[in-house]
């Protein structure tokens, strides 16, 4: 009876090992959803709520995506919410200008701006890629940099005030819903498999992790460096450029400060996903859960009146250093392990 029940201890150890980021991601989600249906059952599980989840998570969900890919190559991208911004302020411009004063837009011009809005977003994510390989500035520099710059660019475009009035049927077209399901989830899906494609089904998804391990070995492979970190910030570039088209359409408004807190929040997401910020390490398995596992938490505590929403940013910057900490431990534990083992 022991020996069964040390088996299956064992076994069970072992299918955590094999994944422990996507196995803690699995039981915390568990226990949270087990503590909304115990706590906020009514307020919590309703159709609404999670057609709302699905239709607001895909902003900074994209904006994941693209700082995924670049720590795996032991970079990072933070100017993310700088293009993000910049992008719907001129997508909403142009289309004030489109518009005229019917206020009418055409599926063709929608189509249009979604097209021009990835074309600036290629354009910011390859400067960030250029300044990153062929200046050699440190990524979490030139993205600081550039990520003030675009967001300096949008408040001249809009001298410090938001931008609205544009025609609502790009809102109403990006808001809307197909059988129930969102159209931002849809986009955020369609990306996501893009993503997924890349990274599990292609040479370049070996070539980021190899980067990341050690830039120099990549290097003496044969590998463009350059190109792909290129290839790579201009994929964040776009990702991020769709955030803010997203961003455009649930707000209705542009504005240079939208989404201030998104920085802090990809970064956790991507680290809780189990992506190394060391780089050449990392699954979009673990980064998709853990986008929906941020967006369940901050659902479930705004449906706590008496927790200010002020306390998001404070409860987000605490859980990233908890969960690098625990990283940090983890691995060092396994490492230490292993060379006893051995």
């Amino acid at each position: 009876m022991e020996n069964k029940q040390a088996g299956a201890g064992s076994k069970i150890k072992n299918i955590y090992k094999s994944d422990r980021h996507m196995w803690r991601l699995i039981i915390i989600m568990i226990l949270w959803f087990v503590f909304m249906a115990v706590t906020k059952f009514s307020k919590f599980y309703t159709v609404v709520n999670f057609q709302t989840m699905f239709a607001q998570f895909p902003e900074f969900g994209l904006m994941s995506l693209g700082v995924m890919v670049c720590m795996i190559t032991g970079g990072i991208d933070l100017s993310t919410v700088g293009v993000a911004n910049m992008t719907g302020i001129s997508m909403a411009l142009l289309m004030q200008w489109a518009s005229g004063e019917s206020q009418e837009l055409s599926p063709i011009w929608i189509l249009i701006v979604f097209v021009l809005a990835i074309l600036i977003g290629m354009v910011t994510g390859a400067i960030n890629g250029i300044l990153v390989s062929k200046v050699h500035i440190p990524p979490i520099l030139a993205t600081l940099g550039t990520g003030q710059l675009f967001t300096g660019l949008g408040l001249v475009m809009t001298n410090g005030s938001a931008i609205s009035g544009f025609p609502s049927t790009y809102a109403f077209s990006i808001n809307n819903r197909v059988a129930g399901i969102p159209v931002q989830f849809l986009i955020f899906v369609v990306v996501a498999i893009v993503m997924a494609f890349l990274l599990s089904k292609t040479t370049y998804g070996k070539k980021l992790m190899l980067i990341g391990t050690n830039e120099n070995v990549a290097k003496f492979s044969g590998l463009k460096v350059d190109h792909i970190l290129i290839k790579t910030y201009t994929l964040s570039g776009i990702c991020s450029a769709l955030g803010g088209m997203i961003m455009l359409a649930n707000y209705n408004s542009a504005r240079s400060d939208y989404g201030s807190n998104y920085t802090l929040q990809c970064i956790l997401i991507v680290v809780l996903g189990g992506v190394s910020p060391n780089g050449g390490k990392g699954k979009i398995s673990g980064v998709l859960l853990a986008i929906f596992l941020v967006r369940a938490l901050e659902t479930g505590i705004n449906r706590f009146p008496q927790i200010s929403s002020y306390y998001i940013s404070l409860i987000w910057g605490a859980v990233l250093i908890f969960v690098m900490v625990l990283n940090y431990f983890t691995e060092n534990n396994v490492k230490l392990f292993s060379k006893k083992k051995a």
